[in-house]
């Protein structure tokens, strides 16, 4: 498998794009003023104990105060569920980001301080030690796990996680890295020592360099940049962290821009779309509320060979591919619904779960799927630590609010010819301006204007008309005259 990564750079934009066979898999944006927190180490001050709901408020010295549970509190006891014990108001806490603020609500936080690097990720206030779970030989695993400890020991330091990269890694670079964290974590506790609470004391990486020390694997055969800076800084962070890629970071210095090479524009704008096609003739249906995402599955133009399962199978069986891409490229989290078209046979059921089970091996979120329940959904969670890509580059629509449909042109007349009995009745007027979008005043004077004439007649009213460019087909004013 060809696997590259481009990296699109402007001023107040960067752009990752993971590229797989010549097809964008993943898409992360960062924008300056809109950086994610994920990974940040605050010195932050208590604003709020919620004893109902074992949590609190912490002022983090951003807009919206961030949240903290009990489950997320690194001293709290066993057995003692009120956090009431452990905060109070205006306490002073070293807190880390865990997911970045989302619509309305502020960011996530844990007292449970880790600090990732290329192999390991350092837990200063933990003895644990552990192994990623993508590792799967029981040998190896053994042997990070011995290392760790050792190192560990020997140090006397918190606990360390290897991460899927440190598979087959020799002790000696694992030991070099491990260093490098405990000195990392030094210069963090100097600067928490002089910080003033609601303040920032750790930022993690810029997402150029993020990319390489979190995504960087085996099989990445390219990174282009078209950014010179960033490229001489991200091969400055790589001779430090992951001095085996410098060869294959280049800086891209062609005319077409670098994510046209893979159409990778395209790739967005369809993902910004409700519907997406199957090579089939099938389709998927995307809805994204804040509660949940569905998705539904449609066999649409696609009318199969032998016998209806079978279509139905075939459709269920490629529509879990590009599920699972779409997933991660429009970086879906939360709570998520399959609506699979329904298959009679268990054995088909079997075959579509296991597919899509490992189409998701290859995403860096963590997921977990459950069986087909009775109703023939799927349900699955997927973990969101930022926020969608839909979130990131739209806004809700001003005109129907976030709704996705506008009121027709006749339900618009009947609220006016509603209005315009109540504004009679109230004010005993005899003449009256309708303002209203062009639609909606073409539908007055055309197929409503029987209704009109009896209305008029009916309430001994003159009304006029006139139509407003800028107004929208939900919008409309009765003005006395």
């Amino acid at each position: 498998m060809s696997e590259e990564i481009l990296i699109n750079v402007t001023p107040p934009e960067t752009r990752v794009a993971l590229i797989e066979n010549g097809i964008l898999q993943e898409l992360v944006i960062e924008r300056i003023l809109q950086r994610g927190l994920v990974g940040n180490i605050y010195k932050g001050e208590v604003c709020r104990v919620l004893p109902g709901m074992q949590a609190a408020f912490i002022d983090i010295g951003l807009p919206k105060a961030a949240f903290l549970h009990l489950s997320d509190f690194k001293a709290k006891e066993k057995g003692c569920e009120n956090i009431e014990q452990y905060l109070h108001d205006k306490q002073a806490l070293i807190v880390q980001v865990t997911k970045d603020p989302l619509g309305s609500k502020g960011a996530r936080l844990t007292t449970e301080i880790s600090i990732p690097s290329r192999f390991q990720v350092y837990m200063p206030y933990s003895k644990a030690t552990g192994v990623s779970q993508r590792i799967e030989c029981q040998e190896e695993r053994s042997r990070l796990k011995a290392c760790s400890s050792a190192f560990q020991q020997k140090n006397n330091c918190g606990g360390f996680i290897a991460r899927t990269a440190a598979e087959c890694i020799e002790e000696s670079i694992l030991f070099a890295d491990m260093k490098f964290l405990i000195k990392l974590w030094e210069s963090i506790l100097e600067k928490i020592e002089k910080a003033a609470p609601k303040s920032l004391v750790h930022e993690d990486f810029p997402l150029s360099e993020r990319i390489i020390r979190d995504f960087y694997h085996e099989s990445i055969e390219r990174i282009r940049i078209d950014s010179r800076e960033t490229f001489i800084r991200v091969s400055e962070f790589a001779k430090t962290f992951v001095p085996e890629i410098v060869p294959i970071i280049e800086h891209y210095s062609g005319e077409c821009p670098v994510f046209d090479i893979y159409n990778v524009e395209g790739e967005i704008k369809k993902a910004l779309g409700r519907n997406v096609g199957l090579k089939s003739g099938g389709y998927l249906v995307f809805d994204q509320t804040e509660a949940m995402t569905t998705i539904d599955v449609n066999t649409g133009a696609y009318v199969g060979g032998r016998n209806l399962e079978e279509t139905i199978f075939k459709t269920n069986l490629e529509a879990t591919q590009t599920l699972a891409r779409q997933l991660r490229l429009r970086n879906l989290g939360g709570i998520i619904i399959i609506d699979f078209i329904d298959m009679q046979s268990t054995a088909h059921k079997r075959q579509v779960l296991q597919a899509l089970e490992r189409y998701l091996e290859k995403d860096h979120a963590k997921t977990h799927i459950t069986v087909v329940s009775a109703l023939g959904l799927v349900e699955m969670t997927r973990k969101r630590t930022r926020e969608s890509l839909e979130h990131i580059l739209c806004e809700p629509c001003s005109v129907c609010e976030g709704r996705g449909v506008l009121k027709t042109a006749e339900s618009i007349c009947l609220e006016i010819f509603r209005e315009i009995i109540r504004e009679v009745r109230q004010y005993n007027v005899h003449k009256l301006l309708v303002l209203a979008s062009n639609e909606v005043v073409e539908a007055l004077l055309d197929e409503a204007a029987d209704m009109l004439s009896e209305l008029e007649l009916f309430l001994d009213v003159n009304i006029k008309f006139r139509a407003e460019a800028e107004y929208n087909q939900e919008q409309y004013d009765v003005v006395l005259l």
